[in-house]
């Protein structure tokens, strides 16, 4: 009977070392500290990425607000001989489209085609102006995802350092800290990478949007100064 209690407690503590144990689960700084020192410049990648985003959408938010009846006061100055009052007009106004005209107003009474051209001079400032830090928000869309990338190398090399260290036994206590590496990284890359690169193709949307509005009130302004008395 004393046999079999013996056989029945060491079958016990057998199936108790197999429970496996709670993980202690790792909190947010925890998985960025474990993911190596490239995660500094991703938090930084990152950081350039929120700010360059919601600073250009402000001021193409700004510059895209328009008012419909603008071209229509601007050609009844225009035809009542106001050139003062529609100047002042576009002054108030403060957009690059309202920049744009205001161009064209002060070169009246020349040629056609050098009004047209003073116009397509300003609009392309302008939208160079709006695509400000564009680039280097796109450079972050294609170099976050390669930085992961490296730590993703860099952990695997760790990895197989430790392992070598340990005569090629294969011990995971040893290889987590490469894993770490490789794998937060990769996820840190993505995370950045991800929303530059949304983030830059809404911006270039709006920006051709706005784009289009500046070309169809570049055309308005020319019909009114083809056609300066409305019958």
């Amino acid at each position: 009977m004393s046999i079999l209690l013996q056989t029945t407690d060491v079958a016990a503590a057998a199936a108790a070392e197999q429970i496996p144990t709670a993980v202690e689960s790792m909190g947010l700084g925890q998985l960025f500290l474990a993911g190596g020192w490239l995660m500094w410049p991703l938090l930084i990648l990152g950081g350039v990425t929120i700010f360059i985003f919601v600073e250009r959408f402000v001021a193409i938010r700004k510059a895209s607000q328009w008012d419909m009846n603008f071209m229509n006061r601007i050609r009844d100055y225009i035809y009542e001989g106001k050139i003062t009052a529609a100047v002042d007009l576009c002054k108030s106004t403060d957009t690059p489209i309202a920049r744009m005209i205001i161009k064209g107003i002060e070169r009246i009474g020349r040629p056609m085609s050098d009004v047209q051209t003073s116009i397509e001079n300003v609009a392309n400032l302008e939208v160079s102006k709006l695509e400000n830090g564009l680039p280097f928000l796109a450079t972050i869309a294609g170099g976050a995802p390669m930085l992961g990338f490296l730590g993703t190398v860099i952990g695997m090399v760790q990895a197989f350092m430790d392992m070598s260290q340990t005569g090629g036994t294969v011990d995971m206590s040893l290889l987590a800290n490469g894993m770490y590496v490789a794998m937060i990284t990769t996820v840190g890359g993505l995370i950045v990478g991800i929303p530059a690169y949304f983030g830059y193709n809404y911006l270039v949307a709006r920006i051709e949007k706005l784009v289009f509005q500046m070309e169809a009130n570049s055309i308005a302004f020319m019909d009114i100064l083809n056609q300066p008395v409305e019958k």
